[in-house]
């Protein structure tokens, strides 16, 4: 007999996401799971994270759909969230017993846009070395955020499936897990380049490379010896940085 579904208050679904985070954890197949977790109002605090998040919301194949999920990863919905090269995997608990299993494909980003990307970073050197001072320089904002260009996937680049039997194009499910990966790129902003197929030590490291001898020259001045300190330093803590826009 049809009907509607059994209404579940966002209480009932909270202690069922925590229960069932609770036996995954025994379970030794779940011994790496990364639950997300929002402390505060906003889901992202970092550029890295609200750029990921502002990027989805500004294509309007998304816009209309995406807000479905705010309130899932905001509730700690999201029991598990993985990223590795060209894929994000979650487990989404929802109205059921048993998480939803998220699988999103990322296409790798395109070589000639990367080496665009590369070109204008090096071109604003200067900028690198706000960076190295504990800043995010605008400039570089604007070249990592450029639409269609920059590093964060369009909405053609993105393919996705839930197990869950919403037919909807982009299930709350779904939505929920791309706002969760605006979180986790808050304490890791190393995994967006990862997820998108390319190296961020390589577009450090070029940048540094086209400007080594401006750098050779300013290091002869004892203000500037923490360029050549940091150079001695894997290259990906520059990205551990103040990053909070």
């Amino acid at each position: 007999m049809w009907g509607y579904p059994e209404y579940v208050t966002v209480a009932e679904k909270k202690a069922k996401a925590q229960k069932k985070l609770a036996q995954l954890k025994k379970n030794k197949k779940y011994q790496n799971i990364e639950p997300i977790v929002i402390e505060g109002r906003t889901i992202s605090k970092s550029w890295w994270g609200k750029a990921w998040c502002k990027n989805l919301e500004s294509y309007s194949d998304y816009e209309n759909r995406i807000g479905r999920g705010r309130s899932y990863v905001k509730n700690g919905f999201v029991i598990d969230l993985k990223m590795s090269r060209g894929k994000i995997e979650s487990l989404v608990q929802g109205s059921g017993s048993n998480p939803y299993k998220c699988t999103i494909q990322i296409s790798q980003l395109d070589s000639k846009k990367w080496d665009n990307i590369k070109s204008l970073t090096e071109s604003k050197f200067a900028s690198l070395q706000i960076l190295i001072d504990g800043k995010f320089p605008k400039e570089l904002q604007e070249v990592f955020s450029m639409k269609g260009k920059g590093i964060f996937p369009s909405p053609k680049e993105i393919k996705f499936d839930c197990s869950c039997p919403d037919w909807a194009e982009m299930c709350k499910h779904i939505s929920a897990t791309l706002y969760a990966v605006g979180a986790k790129l808050d304490s890791n902003p190393e995994l967006l380049f990862l997820l998108r197929g390319v190296n961020m030590e390589e577009l450090i490291s070029s940048t540094i490379s086209a400007h080594k001898s401006s750098i050779l020259d300013k290091a002869t001045n004892v203000k500037s010896t923490r360029i050549i300190d940091l150079g001695n330093a894997p290259l990906s803590k520059l990205f551990d940085i103040d990053f909070k826009a």
